[in-house]
């Protein structure tokens, strides 16, 4: 019989194991495959859409009322107005319908293996897009023979007019000039299978900005990528026919569908989208290029999914952050934010390959705009801040990331696009102001032009045409510098040969300093200041601190860049360009400081006319310029900033762009981060937790998960006169597994377990004697690292 001691022993044995189970249950630390999005019901409507993509092409999956329906979108699908245009949407239908009701419902998002899988009473579809070529498939499978109608749908089966604000989706803007028509497709039924092509005019807006920016002089020069770009593709599948069109309505949009239906029923069958884009004038050789490359598939259809599957398998092993889920609490932020992290990071995945960089305003999962505005009851193809409309400020935040998930190939479509409009750049400088440098602004266009409507078409006719007569955009150049920062990190983080780009970035110098040398000359007699230094006057701080003197954000672009310049080898810059970039770097002003209550801090600019937006460039030194921060000099003067600077606290925030949280977390501000990240990386108010937004753009808003994204990694992880600290700004109480990448090609696995950091693994093993734990430490103990 059991006696009472054994009976208490046995008691705290139990409480003990209870205890235990307890804490791995509350706060337990995810694998990808929790991430997973999985629906148990049907959506509503688009918005309600789930993404899928691979490669440059970007789907929005949902079923609907029983019915399949995707969006499908692919990088570079501009028309004669440089609206990104979907390339269309398909429907589904079987019959006997398995998606009748909700009962048994299934539909999932595999991260690993990058695919969204549908189940319902006996019956699956996958459905999957092809990373290494332009290929969506749709494979069913079902326990009885069934009839499958796919049917191809488009809202430009006509011409349609674009008046007031659906012209926000192309390049003019508020600023039409004329009549502006999204001119319909060619759609026709072809050899049991549907053909469907847009075809540019050979005038678009790159002729009417050449002729509006006074650039008609070297128009035979520059490149123009829309005349005549045609893009579209062709749907087909075995066992299917044509069966018919139909019209019908979606949501605000009227539309023509055209069918595909099965030859007779069958338990399997497969659809496949074969997508071509190319700049051609004689439509029959595009035709036959597309003939081509669906014969040429055939041989290695086989192979490409398993292909497909690898990519996506090898693209989550390169990087992750996994936080800890706690099942106590019904909405869990911290097991959110990494959840979102991953999403997100799909998402960007998704064009990998892209010919175009990915948009922030949407990418390639924007959808029916009433779901973001009822007002703006426009087609499928609408987004707010246009199609071939970049901006730099929102662009850099979706392609930062990338350097410590180590998706470096992800990133050359963003630099290559730079690297594509030097020429165009450099003409400006030339035919403007007859100097050198390439004259790169803020919202550029895909032709390497200012925006025509934010260029203005009602300006003084006396007014310098290489100027943007805008308030908000006047002399903001600088911004081209963080995309020359990526360029040179990709020598830093991977090693990789970077001569491409050197003489572009050198050449976004010259125009720096041959241009305020001229504008000097246009007021006085010399060049430079009594020191010898640029006068940066007439500038800007970002969109905000306008008509500024000697800006900080430039100041800290020449300075960062040009020294980077330097420090590489004489094979990668040349004797002249060496010694050029020496007498640059001597002509760069010294940043500016002022006193708040007896505090040094960093300012926007020596002096400045007006406040015109609400970004922070005085701390631009902290992000994206890692002048100041952990392990470094004066962290002091950088947290008074943040601390005391009144604009800096006023234009606080999460939303969109918002930067505040990197900021905190750069400047080791533990508390700080993680109340910022947590505001900007939890579930956003739609279906698919990522898709945030519109916050000051669209949505899904990429420049607001991009900023996500970096404010988690700097979190984690940052580096300084080589020292590596883990945990700069990472909460001690937040569970969490990592794997992301340093300078010097290395990667660093590590974990917080129950308030204990442990280093799981670092490539190459020599720089584990580099890192330094900084878990818990206080940023009194942090300032004092340098």
């Amino acid at each position: 019989m059991e006696t009472l001691q054994e009976r208490k022993m046995m008691k705290k044995i139990t409480l003990f194991i209870f205890f235990i189970f307890t804490l791995f249950v509350k706060a337990q630390v995810p694998v990808l495959t929790d991430y997973n999005q999985v629906w148990k019901t049907q959506s509503n409507n688009s918005s309600e859409s789930m993404p899928l993509g691979g490669g440059d092409i970007g789907l929005n999956v949902w079923v609907e009322k029983g019915d399949l329906h995707f969006y499908f979108s692919r990088s570079g699908t501009f028309d004669e107005h440089n609206t990104l245009l979907k390339l269309g949407r398909v429907k589904v239908t079987l019959t006997p319908n398995p998606f009748k009701d909700n009962e048994g419902f299934h539909q999932e998002l595999v991260l690993k293996d990058g695919y969204v899988s549908i189940l319902q009473n006996k019956t699956k579809i996958k459905l999957w897009v092809d990373v290494f070529n332009p290929v969506i498939h749709l494979d069913f499978e079902s326990s009885i023979p069934m009839k499958m109608t796919a049917s191809y749908e488009s809202w430009r089966y006509k011409n349609r007019d674009s008046k007031g604000k659906a012209n926000n989706a192309n390049s003019y803007k508020w600023a039409p000039q004329g009549e502006i028509v999204t001119y319909k497709d060619s759609i026709a039924f072809e050899n049991n299978g549907i053909k469907f092509y847009h075809k540019n005019r050979a005038q678009t807006v790159f002729d009417v900005a050449v002729k509006q920016q006074k650039m008609e002089s070297v128009k035979g020069q520059m490149t123009n990528p829309l005349a005549n770009l045609t893009f579209g593709g062709f749907m087909k599948g075995d066992n299917l026919k044509p069966d018919g069109t139909y019209l019908g309505k979606y949501q605000d949009t009227d539309f023509k569908g055209f069918n595909l239906s099965s030859i007779k029923p069958s338990k399997k069958q497969s659809l496949e989208l074969h997508l071509y884009t190319n700049q051609q004038e004689d439509q029959a050789l595009w035709n036959n290029a597309l003939k081509s490359q669906i014969a040429a598939y055939k041989s290695t259809a086989k192979q490409a999914e398993k292909n497909t599957i690898k990519w996506w398998n090898n693209f989550w092993d390169r990087s992750f952050i996994f936080t800890q889920k706690n099942q106590s609490i019904e909405k869990d932020s911290v097991y959110q934010i990494g959840q979102n992290y991953q999403l997100f990071r799909y998402m960007l995945g998704c064009n990998a390959y892209g010919k175009y960089p990915t948009k922030f305003n949407g990418g390639l999962f924007t959808v029916d705009p009433v779901f973001t505005n009822k007002d703006l009851n426009f087609t499928p193809d609408f987004r707010n801040w246009g199609g071939g409309t970049m901006t730099a400020q929102n662009q850099r935040l979706v392609y930062f990331p990338m350097l410590k998930s180590g998706d470096f190939d992800m990133m050359k479509s963003q630099l290559d696009y730079y690297l594509s409009l030097q020429k165009n750049a450099e003409l400006r400088s030339k035919v403007y102001w007859n100097h050198n440098g390439a004259a790169f602004t803020e919202q550029l266009e895909n032709f390497g032009l200012p925006n025509p409507a934010e260029y203005e078409w009602k300006r003084p006719a006396d007014y310098d045409p290489g100027m943007e007569y805008n308030a908000w955009l006047e002399y903001e150049w600088d911004t081209v510098f963080e995309f020359c920062q990526m360029m040179l990190q990709q020598k830093e983080f991977a090693k990789e040969d970077i001569q491409k780009y050197n003489s572009f970035i050198i050449s976004c110098l010259r125009f720096f300093d041959e241009h305020y040398q001229y504008l000097a000359k246009q007021r006085g007699r010399k060049a430079l200041d009594g020191n010898g230094h640029l006068i940066l006057f007439p500038g800007s701080g970002a969109e905000t601190y306008k008509m500024a003197n000697n800006s900080n954000s430039t100041i800290a672009a020449l300075k960062v860049i040009t020294e980077e310049l330097l420090n590489l080898s004489q094979k990668e810059v040349s004797k002249e360009e060496l010694e050029y970039l020496k007498g640059f770097q001597t002509r760069i002003p010294p940043l500016n400081f002022g006193t708040i209550e007896n505090h040094k801090v960093l300012v926007p600019a020596k002096s400045w006319e007006r406040v015109n937006n609400s970004e922070v460039p005085q701390l631009y030194p902290v992000y994206p310029w890692g002048i100041y921060g952990i392990g470094k000099l004066d962290l002091e003067t950088a947290l008074n900033t943040w601390k005391y600077d009144a604009d800096a606290i006023k234009f606080r925030s999460h939303i969109g762009w918002k930067q505040d949280n990197i900021f905190s977390a750069r400047l080791g501000l533990t508390e700080e981060a993680k109340k910022y990240n947590l505001l900007k990386m939890s579930n956003s108010d739609r279906r698919f937790p990522a898709f945030w937004g519109p916050g000051f753009d669209w949505v899904p808003d990429h420049n607001w998960g991009g900023s996500g994204m970096i404010g988690m990694q700097e979190m984690l992880l940052q580096e300084a006169d080589g020292k590596i600290y883990l945990f700069p700004a990472w909460p001690k109480e937040w569970n969490v597994h990592f794997k992301l990448h340093a300078s010097q090609n290395t990667i660093i696995e590590a974990e917080i377990v129950n308030g204990k950091s442990k280093i799981i693994k670092v490539i190459p093993e020599e720089k584990t004697k580099d890192i330094v734990d900084l878990l818990g430490k206080s940023i009194e103990e942090k300032t004092k690292l340098n």
